[in-house]
C-alpha cells in the first residue's frame, strides 16, 4: 500500500513509541505548552488519535519562566511488565524525571527524579534491571551516558558510563537502547536538529558495550535531498508490530515550498520501514531516506490512511488539541463546546515570565482557513498565529481609547512590532468574525464587522518560521484576551472553524 509522511502533521516533535499487545503508544516533546507530552494510540501505525496528554498536573509539570526553547524536551515512551513509562527533561524546572501508569487512559503519577547530565533521556528494561541513559559530553566531546537506576526511586546503582561517542557528527542526541536478536542497538541522532539532521546507530553484545558502528551511517537521512520538501529528518525510535516487521518513528519538517528553507507547521512525526539484514544489520526508508509518499507491503491494502481537516469547539477538547502558554490561570477560562470565553490579565502574549490569557490548537499545514466570532468586550482580544512570544501575527479588536473600539493587524517579529491597518468599528458593533486564510507563503487576514468585510492585508509566512524564530515548536492557532488596565471583561469566541488542506500526493517533488 502507499501511505504519506507526516503520519501525523504539525507540531509533535522528538517521537517516542512503544507496542502494549496490539496497539502503539506515541510521545512527543511540547517545550512551554500545557499540558505536556501529547500521547497518540494507533493499531496500524499510520492512523494515530490523540487520546490526552502525560503530564496534565502542575505539580508533574512546573512551567514558570519557559519560553519556546525551554521546558519539555524529548520523552522516552516504554512498557515493562504492565507499566508504561515516560521519561523527559524539563529543561527549565527540575531536570530528568519519569512517570509511570498502569492505565494508558488514566492519570500518571508524580515525577521521579533522576541526576544525571544531559537531555533525550531513555529508559531500558532488561533481567530486572533498569537502564538509564542520556547524552553528554566531557573533554572529549560529545557521548552517550549510561547508568543503572533503582526504578522505584530514580536512584542511581551504578556509576555513569560513556558508552558511546557516535560517529563524529555535531549534537549526539537522542539515545535509545534496544535488545534485538543477538545483539544491543544503541540508536541516536546527530547533525542538529535541523537540516543536517540524521540518524546513526551501533551495536554490541551487551547493553554497555563496546558498540561498533554501522558502516553506512547514517541509517537516516534527508540532508542531501536538495530541493525535497521533507527535512531535518532525525530523532528516530524502533518499533516491532504484530507480524514481526520493524518500523522506525523519527520526526522530519516540511519546508513551505521546495526552494524556501523555512517551516512553520514544526517538526511532524514520519514512518519509515526497518529492515534487518541477514548479517544483523538493518536499513531504514527508501535507500535511508524518508519521502512524503512511501510504498509499503506491510501494511494491508484494506488500512486507508486519514487525516482530520476540520476542526470546530465541539469536536475538540481543551487540554486535548487546545493547550496553554505555561501554567494557565484556570480561572480566566471558560470553555464549552459552543463557546470559549476568555478574560485578559496585564500579561501579554510578549511574556516569558508569566502565563498570558492564551489558548491555542496546532496548524497542521500550510494551507488552512479559520474563522470564529468575538463578542466585543472592554479588552483586546483576538487571533494569533503564533510561533513565539517574540514571533506572531495577530487579528484583534481592542479599545481606541476614545471610548470606542478598532479593529487591527499586528505583526511581532522580534523587537519590531508594526500595527497596519487600524480601521475604526461603528459605535453599534457587539460581534466581530477574524478570519486568517493561510497558503504555504503567506496569512492573510480579513474582518466581517456589521455587514462589511475589511480585507488587512497579508504577511509573509518565512518571518514567523522556525528559522527566523530560532525555536524548536511550531505555529499555533490561537484564542487571546488581554487587559494591560487590569479592567477585563470576557471576550466570547464563537463559531470556531479551522480547516486544514493537506497537499496532494501528486505535488511531492
Amino acid at each position: 500500500m502507499q501511505y504519506r509522511n507526516p503520519v501525523i502533521p504539525g507540531f509533535f516533535p522528538d517521537p517516542s513509541v512503544c507496542r502494549a499487545g496490539d496497539t502503539f503508544y506515541l510521545v512527543c516533546s511540547s517545550f512551554q505548552y500545557f499540558p505536556g507530552v501529547p500521547l497518540f494510540e494507533s493499531r496500524d501505525l499510520i492512523n494515530w488519535t490523540q487520546i490526552g496528554h502525560v503530564l496534565t498536573r502542575p505539580s508533574q509539570l512546573p512551567l514558570q519562566n519557559t519560553d519556546s526553547v525551554g521546558g519539555i524536551y524529548a520523552p522516552t515512551i516504554r512498557y515493562h511488565d504492565g507499566t508504561f513509562y515516560m521519561v523527559t527533561t524539563n529543561v527549565t524546572n527540575g531536570g530528568h524525571f519519569y512517570v509511570s501508569t498502569k492505565d494508558i487512559h488514566g492519570e500518571w503519577s508524580e515525577p521521579v527524579w533522576v541526576s544525571q547530565e544531559g537531555i533525550d533521556p531513555s529508559l531500558f528494561f532488561e533481567d530486572g534491571r533498569a537502564y538509564f541513559m542520556s547524552n553528554g559530553s566531557d573533554a572529549q566531546g560529545s557521548c552517550i551516558l549510561q547508568c543503572e537506576i533503582d526504578i522505584a526511586a530514580g536512584k542511581r546503582i551504578s556509576e555513569t558510563k560513556v558508552i558511546w561517542r557516535g560517529t563524529g557528527g555535531r549534537f549526539l542526541e537522542s539515545p535509545h537502547l534496544y535488545h534485538i536478536g543477538k545483539y544491543y542497538y544503541l540508536m541516536a541522532s546527530e547533525g542538529g536538529t535541523e537540516y543536517g539532521h540524521m540518524v546513526v546507530y551501533a551495536r554490541g553484545e551487551s547493553p554497555w558495550g563496546p558498540f561498533t558502528a554501522y558502516a553506512q551511517n547514517p541509517v537516516l537521512t534527508n540532508r542531501n535531498l536538495g530541493g525535497y520538501l521533507l527535512q531535518g529528518c532525525g530523532h528516530g525510535d524502533l518499533v516491532d508490530d504484530t507480524d514481526g516487521n520493524w518500523w522506525m518513528l523519527h520526526l522530519g519538517f516540511r519546508q513551505i515550498h521546495r526552494w524556501m528553507m523555512f517551516h512553520t507547521t514544526g517538526r511532524e512525526v514520519c514512518l519509515v520501514p526497518v529492515t534487518f539484514g541477514e548479517d544483523g544489520w538493518f536499513t531504514a526508508g527508501e535507500q535511508g531516506t524518508a519521502r512524503l509518499v512511501m510504498q509499503t507491503g506491510r501494511i494491508p491494502e484494506s488500512v486507508t490512511q486519514t487525516q482530520k481537516t476540520h476542526f470546530t469547539f465541539a469536536d475538540t477538547a481543551p487540554c486535548r488539541e487546545w493547550v496553554f502558554l505555561q501554567n494557565p490561570h484556570a480561572e480566566n477560562y471558560r470553555l464549552t463546546a459552543d463557546c470559549f470565553a476568555l478574560r485578559g490579565t496585564d500579561v501579554p502574549l510578549s511574556s516569558v515570565s508569566d502565563s498570558p490569557t492564551w489558548v491555542g490548537i496546532r496548524q497542521t499545514e500550510t494551507a488552512f482557513s479559520l474563522s470564529v466570532s468575538l463578542r466585543i468586550s472592554a479588552q483586546e482580544a483576538g487571533v494569533s498565529a503564533y510561533m513565539t512570544n517574540g514571533q506572531h501575527y495577530d487579528l484583534c479588536v481592542r479599545p481606541d481609547g476614545a471610548g470606542g473600539y478598532c479593529l487591527l493587524r499586528r505583526a511581532q517579529l522580534g523587537s519590531l512590532v508594526h500595527e497596519a491597518p487600524v480601521i475604526p468599528l461603528p459605535e453599534h458593533a457587539e460581534q466581530v468574525t477574524l478570519s486568517i486564510t493561510g497558503s504555504p507563503v503567506e496569512y492573510h487576514f480579513s474582518a466581517a464587522v456589521c455587514g462589511t468585510v475589511h480585507d488587512l492585508g497579508a504577511l509573509e509566512a518565512k518571518y514567523i518560521s522556525t528559522e527566523a524564530a530560532g525555536n524548536f515548536t511550531g505555529v499555533m492557532l490561537a484564542l487571546y484576551a488581554h487587559a494591560p488596565d487590569g479592567a477585563a471583561d470576557w471576550a466570547e469566541f464563537s463559531g470556531f472553524s479551522l480547516t486544514v488542506q493537506p497537499p496532494p500526493s501528486g505535488q511531492c517533488p
